[in-house]
């Protein structure tokens, strides 16, 4: 019996993901431009069966329970598919479901008729989700890139990581504005009472709260290696200075009686009753 004098493959000859790398190593060299990963992006929105929706869920619980999880996947992404963004639209296919679905709700709980329901979820959809959303992106993309990046040299902050850390951040405070808050205190929200403004001002702080911490989770998170290296940006955590200015901003509008939610729904009927 013959026996191979080749060497025995060895499990440290492969690489881990907590094994810690030079930083260069550890990313793969970027070889598609943004217009041909748009294209691509853009291309599987029509594919279904091509998406990973249980994925994109998971990621959304974890969104509301852990997101740190969340964006260490995003790392290793990079390792694998050359790209800190998404490349799969399950996560934006099912958001934008959800959106739908509760702008409906808070349609209804605004006793809108079917004409304006449809009207308010167009207004929610293509100006508060994607409109606002290209902005709020596209400004965090600038600020990041020309302010926070450690090697002014180094690699970008990728648009398309922008916009994820924006919808990521952009659920949260969807589903406790527009759902949560609705389906479990609608009797109380909107009566002239302190317990009214207590429980709405508070989904309003829960919301603004998550939608900080997540952003401030995404950019202080990009670039980051397993093994804990210096992440690609640095003062992320400017992300987490208005948080005193919002708990006062809270206190003052309970000391008011300023219902944000009643505010709000105002806000909505007129734009849709015009």
């Amino acid at each position: 019996m013959k026996y191979s004098t080749s060497p025995t493959p060895s499990l440290n000859n492969y690489p881990r993901s907590t094994s810690p790398l030079p930083a260069p190593a550890n990313y793969q060299p970027t070889t598609a431009s943004a217009a041909v990963k748009r294209y691509k992006y853009i291309r599987r929105l029509f594919k279904f069966n091509q998406m990973d929706f249980e994925f994109a869920a998971w990621q959304m619980v974890y969104l509301f329970v852990s997101p740190q999880k969340v964006f260490r996947n995003f790392n290793y992404r990079k390792h694998t598919k050359s790209q800190f963004a998404r490349d799969d639209p399950a996560f934006l296919v099912l958001l934008s479901v959800w959106l739908f679905l509760s702008s409906i709700c808070l349609g209804l709980a605004m006793t809108l008729t079917a004409g304006k329901v449809a009207l308010f979820v167009l207004f929610v959809v293509f100006v508060d989700f994607i409109g606002a959303g290209v902005v709020v992106s596209t400004l965090l993309w600038y600020v990041s890139n020309k302010y926070l990046r450690r090697d002014q040299d180094g690699p970008d902050v990728e648009w398309g990581y922008a916009f994820d850390v924006h919808i990521n951040a952009f659920f949260p405070p969807l589903s406790l504005l527009h759902f949560f808050q609705i389906v479990l205190f609608e009797n109380v929200l909107f009566r002239e009472t302190f317990l009214s403004c207590l429980v709405a001002n508070s989904f309003w702080l829960a919301s603004i709260i998550y939608y900080l911490y997540i952003t401030f989770l995404g950019y202080s998170n990009y670039g980051k290696l397993v093994d804990s290296d210096l992440p690609m940006l640095q003062n992320a955590r400017v992300f987490l200075l208005p948080l005193p200015v919002l708990v006062l901003s809270y206190l003052a509008t309970l000391a008011m009686g300023w219902n944000l939610s009643e505010m709000l729904m105002h806000f909505y009927k007129m734009r849709v009753l015009q």
